[in-house]
């Protein structure tokens, strides 16, 4: 479904009249952060394939740095894509995203070596031993994170690993090898990839309270108890317009996650409204999107934040929850949601906290 700003021709006249630049990266970086981007994929492909009329104007949005600084494959590094038959590797997708990150000069998230959807069948339909199933994960990793070696900032290397109460998921990698295969695919990444932050990626885990935050953190102490190198804790934050956390909330998660990483980022953000859209539900999206702003600027260890994709008829959310949509920054007519006035906002409010508080720094000393 398409969706359309309700409030389009008001939005067109205020474009015309006092046109915002593109700014987030830039607003982003001035607040402390590396990065603010935003995902995508190949073109024709998936959730993209029916709008070839939009790319011409969803290139350039994306292609401006000081609006997107970093990109993620939303699928082309997934097992599915990069080996769908045992040994037989395709980069294909992978490299698209890839080398449009090299040509445009942003950072680099790569995505995800092991996760236990959009497997390539063979993966869940083989009876593994543990050892065969153990060669097959290091060997997947070795060539996937080993072909683009140097070229990833940062690469999820588990992927939702956790069941919504915190227990591990019972995907095949956990029913056949435990809690090991966590072990051996960071194990094999720092190895694969040496420069690269790795990170343990999941949804669900931005509350403080919630069973998976504490899960989440079991898990990374787990992997560090043992020697082993994780360097961040992904949120990937797919949150919801009416339902979502408080910035003291993110801001609680953020910091206790930086007890036991270098690093935290939300990585997959998006904001789902229950159709059909209303000014209100705009209102509680944009409040969302700022409180994500607000957390990640506050807390040091957040590095940054990545929409899952920017451009609503290019989203995931309508295909896998039924009624919900508009969960991005631009519509389908490229009108902008509230949401992104309100993430400049955010961002100039903070810079300019920041700012005052090293001016009051600077003339306490001079005093």
């Amino acid at each position: 479904m398409r969706i359309a700003s309700p409030v389009a021709a008001a939005t067109s006249l205020l474009l015309l009249s006092t046109p915002v630049t593109a700014q987030l990266h830039k607003l982003a970086v001035q607040a402390g952060l590396r990065y603010f981007g935003a995902a995508t994929d190949t073109p024709h492909q998936r959730e993209r394939a029916p709008y070839p009329e939009s790319y011409a104007q969803y290139d350039a949005i994306l292609a401006d740095n000081d609006e997107f600084g970093q990109t993620t494959p939303t699928n082309g590094q997934k097992w599915l894509f990069v080996e769908p038959a045992p040994r037989l590797f395709n980069f294909t997708e992978g490299d698209y995203v890839a080398d449009l990150a090299l040509s445009q000069g942003k950072l680099l998230r790569c995505h995800a070596l092991v996760w236990h959807s959009q497997l390539a069948p063979w993966v869940e339909e083989t009876n593994w031993t543990a050892p065969a199933l153990a060669d097959a994960i290091e060997r997947h990793i070795r060539a996937v994170a080993g072909y683009y070696r140097g070229r990833c900032h940062a690469w999820d290397v588990v992927n939702e690993a956790l069941d919504e109460d915190g227990s591990y998921r019972k995907s095949v990698f956990y029913r056949v090898l435990g809690e090991e295969y966590l072990k051996l695919a960071f194990r094999a990444a720092a190895a694969a990839d040496p420069e690269a932050k790795l990170y343990y990626n999941d949804y669900g885990i931005e509350r403080p309270t919630s069973p998976k935050t504490a899960g989440a953190l079991r898990l990374v102490r787990m992997l560090r108890d043992e020697g082993i190198r994780v360097d961040g804790v992904g949120m990937q934050a797919h949150l919801h317009a009416d339902n979502h956390p408080s910035a003291e909330d993110l801001i609680a998660t953020s910091e206790a996650y930086a007890k036991v990483v270098e690093e935290v980022a939300f990585t997959e953000l998006d904001v789902r409204i229950k159709l059909p859209v209303d000014e209100q539900k705009l209102q509680w999206q944009k409040e969302c999107y700022q409180k994500v702003v607000e957390a990640c600027v506050r807390v040091e260890a957040c590095v940054g934040i990545t929409l899952w994709d920017f451009y609503d008829p290019f989203s995931w959310v309508p295909h896998v929850f039924p009624n919900n949509g508009a969960s991005l920054l631009w519509f389908d007519d490229f009108s902008k949601h509230p949401a992104y006035d309100g993430m400049v906002e955010t961002f100039k409010s903070l810079i300019a906290e920041k700012e005052s508080k090293q001016e009051r720094r600077g003339l306490s000393w001079r005093a």
